[in-house]
């Protein structure tokens, strides 16, 4: 490495006499004090003679690699260049340019050498990373071997993460980013462990370079090793610092003093003075730009990161037989989060809402915006309401966010029965659904077409209803997957469309989305890109079980004895006397109140779920009194209902709309 060098310059004659010299020359060349004034080149440096003849010859420069002899007896590799000149001082027609390594027990002798090989050689190279941790070990590698011999570095706890309180009653905490040391000797690892976090007493060197922002040099000595290492309760630290020279220089920014490097020199080599010192600091006030870009970049990923988190979805639920995977992709590397989402949420009776959206714009904004609409999803899917009424109630919550700052989004939303194999999907401004059934051609669904959220549209919402045979996938994407400056939406999606070809349905979810991600990831300039692929399945035949019942009273009792006959063939003979008090109530309620046929319908899955559809589309409620005594007979039916089931709920369909209720599974 060129800052581990000495650079040694000769003025010569044509001949090879040397006319000039400088002080590092006449260092390692004259060790005992010889004027090199006279001497011959080639003596002191063989060989050196033929690449200067040819510089004044060819009037150009030449180099060579020579050896050089060591003032210790050695010999050192040297790297020489012969550069012609002109017009300088008379008889002096060439310059020699001698490069050398630093002997081991001189690198902390030439303070030219330190000042380049901390400040102009490695330490720009370094301040590229916004890494903490990386950034913290380059320049320990800096500091370690061209300044010291050990060498540490240690941020404030609280300026690295915002969770961490700020200062306590004893000092601030530290932790050690990064250690460097020249012996390779494991001591030092064990000793001063990577990661630590400590507090340092008041009155300790390291405390008073926190107190006062400025450096602090300290010659340790045998008796300062020693009381350190009993301090810190750390026998090795005797021998590790024995004797040494040691210079706490400290970070400061804005944020304030945001920690120290910690270097220590041995008893072989030069202690520290007061030109290190400078240097020193020249080193620390440079390197804390970088430290403060790194921790202020670390704390806004940490958040990004946290929010998109804490707003995508951490799993997905869906019934026993519906396979789902996820993908997403943020546009930025630098902000990990954006506005696309996904979501896959499990709904009574074996069925799953699966959903994606996309809002407009990227970053924490519609990273916000985002939060906020999966929330109403969660909510519209509790109350199960149909896709199309769902996406009409984000449509209006759009349209009030926007009344303080515009938004859009677009979404698609499915709801899948595993009962029946029965899909509804509606969808707002969004790119229409990918369906790719069991060896046949994939293909998008005509969905009917409504503007994105937020806009606003003259019609309502329209939903499209379908069969799928078991094995189907379904397929949710945004517009980042198949859109981008350089290609055409049609392209990408008939990529998307050879992806899911014949054949798919039976390839692993996990590398389909690979497939489908294939080609994007190098993409510098994509959009946010969510995936939601879903293989579609019913439950077993034998899960559930279906009855029309007429509507007059004899179907209570009809439907108790269907329903205790099935329990009995599930082995759920405990559940029994509960279950038939249930549908009692909610046969009867629907008798009362819709009239026309009645439908029940017992589903296995996650629990026990029991269902009656009738064509009334009133939303049956409870109704509370001061006096129970009081209750109508009216209210008495859902009472019972919401004391036994462990939930219960209404949602509405084409003819009318169901009224079910949940119980748990004995364990």
């Amino acid at each position: 490495m060129e800052s581990s060098t000495r650079i040694l310059i000769l003025g010569m004659d044509s001949s090879g006499r040397i006319l000039q010299f400088d002080r590092n020359a006449a260092a390692v060349l004259a060790p005992n004090g010889d004027d090199l004034r006279g001497a011959d080149l080639d003596e002191l440096i063989p060989g050196a003679r033929d690449p200067l003849l040819e510089a004044v010859k060819a009037g150009r420069e030449r180099t060579a690699m020579l050896a050089v002899d060591n003032p210790e007896g050695g010999m050192l590799d040297a790297v020489v260049t012969v550069h012609p000149m002109s017009g300088g001082a008379p008889d002096v027609v060439a310059l020699a340019v001698v490069r050398v390594p630093v002997p081991l027990a001189d690198r902390f002798v030439d303070p030219a050498v330190i000042r380049r090989a901390l400040l102009d050689d490695a330490l720009p190279r370094i301040g590229s990373t916004l890494d903490l941790e990386m950034l913290a070990r380059g320049l320990m590698d800096v500091l370690v071997p061209h300044f010291c011999n050990a060498g540490a570095l240690l941020l404030v706890e609280s300026h690295i993460d915002a969770d961490e309180p700020p200062d306590g009653p004893d000092g601030p905490q530290m932790r050690r980013m990064a250690i460097g040391f020249d012996d390779d000797d494991p001591a030092w690892d064990a000793t001063f462990p990577t990661g630590e976090s400590l507090v340092y007493p008041e009155g300790t060197p390291y405390a008073l370079c926190m107190g006062s922002g400025e450096p602090v040099l300290r010659a340790l000595g045998r008796d300062g090793a020693a009381r350190l290492a009993a301090a810190w309760r750390r026998p090795p630290v005797a021998d590790l610092l024995k004797g040494a020279s040691m210079l706490l220089l400290p970070i400061t920014s804005a944020a304030g003093v945001l920690g120290f490097f910690a270097c220590t020199r041995n008893a072989a080599h030069r202690p520290f003075d007061a030109y290190d010192v400078e240097i020193g600091m020249d080193f620390a006030n440079r390197a804390s730009i970088f430290i403060e870009s790194a921790r202020q970049y670390s704390r806004e990923r940490a958040t990004a990161l946290t929010l998109q988190r804490s707003l995508l979805p951490t799993g997905l639920s869906a019934p026993s037989p519906v396979e789902v995977h996820h993908r997403y992709l943020p546009g930025s590397r630098l902000i990990e989060v954006g506005g696309d989402w996904y979501e896959s949420i499990a709904l009574p009776g074996a069925r799953v809402a699966l959903v994606v959206g996309d809002v407009a714009g990227h970053g924490v904004k519609a990273a916000v915006t985002m939060g906020r609409l999966r929330t109403a999803i969660h909510t519209l899917a509790g109350l199960e309401l149909p896709p199309a009424e769902a996406l009409e109630r984000l449509d209006s919550l759009m349209r009030t966010l926007g009344e303080r700052e515009p938004h859009f989004a677009t979404c698609a939303y499915v709801v899948y029965d595993a009962v029946s194999g029965r899909c509804e999907v509606a969808s707002a401004g969004h790119l229409p659904p990918l369906l790719a059934p069991p060896g046949a051609d994939s293909e998008f669904l005509p969905v009917p077409p409504a503007p994105p959220l937020g806009v606003g549209g003259d019609g309502p919402i329209v939903s499209r209803e379908f069969t799928v045979e078991d094995g189907t996938l379904l397929f949710l994407y945004t517009d980042g997957l198949v859109e981008n400056r350089a290609r055409d939406i049609d392209d990408g999606l008939a990529r998307l469309q050879e992806t899911f070809g014949p054949g798919a349905a039976a390839r692993p979810l996990e590398d389909l989305c690979q497939a489908a991600l294939d080609g994007v990831y190098d993409d510098q300039h994509r959009d946010d890109i969510a995936m939601l692929v879903a293989r579609l399945a019913r439950i077993p035949a034998d899960h559930h079980a279906t009855w029309e019942l007429p509507a007059e009273p004899a179907a209570v009792r009809r439907a108790r004895g269907l329903v205790r006959d099935r329990l009995a063939r599930w082995d759920l003979d405990d559940m029994a006397h509960s279950t038939m008090l249930l549908v009692s109530e909610l046969v009867t309620n629907a008798i009362r109140h819709a009239g026309g046929r009645i439908t029940l319908r017992l589903v296995l899955e996650g629990g026990l779920v029991c269902e009656v559809f009738d064509s009334a589309d009133g939303r049956p409620r409870i109704r509370h009194h001061d006096d129970e005594d009081e209750m109508t007979e009216s209210g008495r039916g859902l009472h019972v209902v919401g004391r036994l089931a462990q939930r219960w709920g209404v949602r509405r369909t084409a003819e009318g709309k169901v009224v079910w209720c949940e119980q748990e599974l004995p364990r």
